[in-house]
């Protein structure tokens, strides 16, 4: 979806320019997470998680049936996933974090997909051993989460077509050439591939269903440029027998240059998991921020964390105390406090988590077998 006034284009392979959510919210046609709604997930969970709080997920397709279900003993399971074309950065972890919340509070499973074929099929530069690393590395990073085998399985396109195919194949049949071309943008000069992956990512949607023969809620936590891929889902959800996916969508992580989210394609915009903390420190410390020209000015008039980079991460990720957060805020836009000043405190927070992120990486490096989805095999109805 493109908008030509602000320069903003939102598909799930490209994200840039000025992001109106409000904009998304109506081209796409979801709906605004309102205050009751999350007070009603707050007395579900009994918990706050900041990420709902501070509208980080900020809209949602029918979660308020999901809510509805749960409420009527009808548990639900989580889906989302990675598109695994490079190293994992800071902008994909804060929805796997909440979805690690909502694993934990509404005691479900995950099923966590990864499209390695879609990355082959888009990105005519990877090769097949490319996605098959970058697989690995991606899962790494999921686990070092804090995820646990019992209710978590890993789904590795490539390696477990066979659980795939027979629901694909079903989905690929109810979906028209007319309507990928439409919802993605296909066109004659499309491979195949591309054309036939929206029925790959809609199945694990149904999956659990379909294995344990009971129609079981679907929710999908998830970037908001994922969004298309959830439309054909729910276009085929009942004609298959099937409940239609929920959905709650997040924002973007900021990248650390002016505008648009963290991309892997500018390695200064982005702090990657692998990254050194001193690299790290390094992009924190050339961040673009909402000060003035000048220290006399910004003394004067304050600066702007609106459009802060640095603020970002201190209200999504690394500042979970509203006390602080209001606080950091206040002297920002007072002038109490200076850019430098600023990214000198987020900095050594990006250090800390960085390792022990990876840490949990190296522990983890033993156990992914045990979150393989092959485990499912052995349970698909025949």
């Amino acid at each position: 979806m493109a908008n030509n006034d602000e320069d903003m284009l939102v598909t799930p392979w490209e994200v840039r320019g000025k992001i109106d959510y409000d904009r998304l919210i109506k081209q796409f046609g979801t709906q605004r997470i309102t205050p009751d709604l999350k007070a009603r997930i707050n007395k579900i969970t009994k918990d706050r998680h900041i990420m709902l709080e501070r509208d980080y997920f900020f809209s949602h397709r029918d979660l308020d049936w999901i809510l509805d279900e749960y409420e009527k003993k009808n548990k639900f399971v989580l889906y989302t996933g990675r598109g695994p074309s490079g190293h994992t950065h800071i902008g994909h972890l804060p929805t796997w974090m909440f979805t690690k919340w909502m694993q934990d509070k509404f005691d479900t499973r995950l099923y966590f997909q990864m499209t390695n074929d879609e990355k082959y099929f888009f990105d005519t530069h990877l090769s097949l051993d490319d996605v098959r690393r970058f697989t690995y590395e991606n899962t790494l990073d999921l686990l070092a989460l804090g995820f646990e085998p019992e209710n978590t399985y890993i789904i590795d396109d490539i390696e477990h077509i066979d659980l795939l195919y027979e629901l694909a194949v079903q989905v690929a049949r109810k979906v028209t050439f007319s309507t990928v071309k439409a919802v993605f943008g296909f066109n004659s000069s499309t491979n195949i591939g591309s054309n036939w992956h929206p029925a790959i990512q809609a199945v694990p949607a149904f999956l659990h269903s379909w294995i344990y023969g009971k129609k079981t809620p679907c929710i999908i936590p998830c970037a908001i440029d994922q969004d298309p891929f959830w439309r054909v889902t729910r276009d085929v959800a009942e004609r298959l027998g099937y409940y239609k996916p929920a959905s709650i969508q997040n924002k973007f992580v900021p990248g650390l240059k002016e505008g648009g989210k963290m991309s892997a394609s500018d390695p200064m915009s982005t702090v990657f998991t692998t990254d050194s903390p001193k690299m790290a420190k390094k992009k924190v410390m050339a961040a673009f921020t909402g000060g003035r020209a000048t220290v006399k000015e910004q003394r004067e008039l304050g600066a702007n964390p609106d459009i802060c980079s640095v603020f970002k991460y201190y209200k999504y990720i690394f500042m979970p105390d509203d006390k602080d957060l209001k606080d950091i805020e206040q002297k920002c836009r007072g002038g109490e406090i200076l850019c430098g000043e600023c990214k000198q405190i987020l900095a050594p927070m990006m250090m800390e988590f960085l390792e022990n992120h990876q840490a949990a990486r190296e522990d983890v490096k033993d156990r992914v077998e045990e979150f393989s989805a092959a485990r499912l095999r052995d349970e698909v109805r025949r």
